[in-house]
């Protein structure tokens, strides 16, 4: 949630650094509960059971939140494993099949589904085993937190 956009970072001196973030998004500032949007994730991984992790980036791979547990696999997360969804989208267009809204690629132990929320992607990395349906519909829970992101972002 964006609780504030300033054209002087002095105006956000007095909130708590551990509470916000502050982006630097050309001559504009803005300031996010980072806190609140983490717990919100969070509580999302203990209600999906098998899901290891959701990470909100750029379509670069550059991580603006992250949560995880400890199953997560590193190497998955990585900025460089991430931003080649949008290789995979602009392939998948070629096909003429019109837009890709979210690509599922399921792995011996893992799968990663990603959902294109331009300019954001939303990466979930889960369990084999966990059921996909469920992490498909917290995508309506997800859209009030991508809609802000988003709009920090396509600022830029």
């Amino acid at each position: 949630m964006i609780i504030g956009r300033n054209r002087r970072p002095s105006s956000v001196k007095s909130l708590s650094r551990s509470a916000v973030h502050v982006w630097d998004l050309g001559n504009h500032f803005f300031v996010i509960m980072v806190e609140e949007v983490k717990n919100s994730l969070q509580e999302l991984l203990s209600k999906v059971s098998g899901l290891y992790s959701v990470i909100i980036t750029d379509r670069d791979g550059v991580h603006l939140l992250k949560v995880n547990t400890d199953k997560a696999p590193e190497h998955a997360m990585r900025p460089n494993f991430i931003s080649t969804f949008g290789l995979a989208v602009d392939q998948g267009s070629k096909l003429g099949l019109g837009k890709t809204d979210t690509l599922i690629c399921v792995y011996s132990q893992y799968q990663v589904i990603q959902m294109n929320k331009l300019p954001l992607i939303v990466t979930f990395i889960a369990s084999d085993s966990c059921n996909t349906g469920h992490i498909l519909a917290v995508q309506k829970q997800l859209d009030p937190i991508i809609a802000s992101l988003a709009l920090a972002v396509a600022e830029s």
